[in-house]
């Protein structure tokens, strides 16, 4: 019995962990036309997405403080460049938002106003709990998954430690390290299971009723993502690479942007990005730090839809938007984006902040947030694969452009051979 287990789990990890997401995936829609009623294939799902968020948290902080305790963390000019990248693309996806929405102006039918007490009112709310979140409580953040305070605080611990701990310590804070990962890997292994229970969900659960209604205005955020993820990256990707950047681009996609479409959550795909780093041949202290950061701040979907949907709202009453005013809401759209993760669906919480520009009633807003959990399903899922690939893929080209300063080479599956 146990020689066939042994046999079975063998075979199971000499299969590429992609073919087995996809053979999850089918299988997952087929159960759910099949038997929409079996909850168990869900629970897969669920658990799934629970245990990458529970152990997401552990991981950034335990990689972060050990890599700058053993005094070998340089955040040098590639984090610089992370972090414009991550800005630059987030600002440039609100602006693409708003010349896609002049140019094919979308109209909804307004749902059911949702509850709006969750709802931050401006932007100096957002900012303040961004803020607010570098200094919070160190143990609540790691419960409830606050990487801002996570990364603050994990910074703090390894920079004393580096100065205080003993030799013994920094190692034993190293194999932790060492030892969380490894259960990432772990759970990553049980991907397919956990897709094919959210695939199940999704479609047993909503079927393809979305399409049928606010078909347009979805069209036009999926759109301007893919715009985003197949021509605006790739093309601020080559200034930087000067090579054909969409080697990487698609490794993203199909390793972290497939798996963060069913996860529908930036943080819960930490460990899958860090795991995928390392594969690039990245440097874990930079990733370690630059990873969780850009789940926090590369928030290029989260952008699009709260510009395209404050958009959708001003049109649907007849308000004339002026260039100046867009590009302010572009702005106000990149910002505000950099609170919305964490939560699914998280951007649609924000979008009365960004409808108060335009004089828009936070019971119309709240109305477009009810329209944008009807095709949250989809909407969210593309936004978060292209906010979760595209962490990898700046956190990747600041490296290799540093690469090619110091005339390394840079990885052969880029000059489009096999790696």
């Amino acid at each position: 019995m146990m020689n066939g287990a042994k046999a079975i789990a063998k075979k199971y990890n000499e299969v590429s962990l992609i073919l087995r997401i996809v053979v999850g995936l089918v299988i997952g829609a087929v159960l759910a036309l099949a038997v929409p009623d079996a909850g168990w294939v869900g629970e897969l799902g669920s658990l799934f997405v629970g245990a990458l968020k529970g152990i997401a948290p552990v991981l950034v902080f335990v990689i972060v403080a050990s890599a700058l305790a053993q005094g070998s963390s340089k955040l040098d000019r590639r984090f610089g460049t992370v972090i414009w990248l991550y800005m630059l693309t987030t600002f440039l996806a609100a602006a693409i938002a708003s010349i896609t929405s002049f140019m094919f102006p979308v109209s909804v039918v307004l749902a059911d106003a949702a509850q709006s007490d969750v709802v931050p009112q401006g932007l100096g709310e957002v900012l303040s709990t961004l803020l607010t979140n570098f200094v919070a409580n160190p143990v609540s953040s790691l419960m409830s998954g606050n990487y801002i305070g996570i990364l603050f605080w994990a910074c703090m611990f390894g920079l004393a430690m580096k100065n205080i701990g003993s030799d013994t310590t920094k190692k034993f804070l190293a194999d932790t390290a060492d030892a969380v990962s490894q259960v990432v890997r772990w759970i990553i292994n049980l991907a397919p299971f956990g897709i094919m229970g959210l695939v199940y969900t999704n479609v047993a659960g909503n079927g393809l009723a979305i399409f049928t209604q606010y078909g347009k205005l979805l069209a036009l955020l999926v759109g301007t993502m893919l715009f985003m993820a197949f021509i605006v990256s790739p093309f601020i990707m080559f200034i930087y690479l000067r090579c054909n950047p969409y080697p990487l681009v698609f490794r993203c996609l199909k390793e972290s942007g497939l798996t963060a479409f069913f996860t529908r959550s930036s943080a819960a795909n930490i460990p899958v990005n860090m795991a995928l780093c390392e594969k690039l041949g990245l440097d874990k202290d930079m990733y370690s730090v630059s990873i969780p950061l850009g789940a926090t701040i590369n928030m290029d979907g989260a952008a699009i839809t709260i510009t395209i949907m404050t958009l959708a709202a001003a049109n649907t009453l007849g308000i004339q938007v002026s260039l100046p005013a867009a590009i302010v809401l572009s702005a106000m759209s990149a910002l505000g984006a950099c609170g919305a993760s964490g939560v699914a669906g998280g951007s649609l919480l924000l979008i009365p902040m960004a409808c108060s520009l335009f004089g828009i009633s936070n019971d119309v807003a709240m109305q477009m947030v009810g329209v944008g959990f009807i095709i949250g399903v989809v909407q969210d899922s593309v936004e978060t694969a292209l906010n979760s690939a595209g962490d990898v893929e700046f956190a990747a080209t600041a490296e290799y452009h540093q690469w090619l300063k110091q005339g390394k080479p840079l990885p052969e599956f880029l000059s489009g051979k096999k790696n």
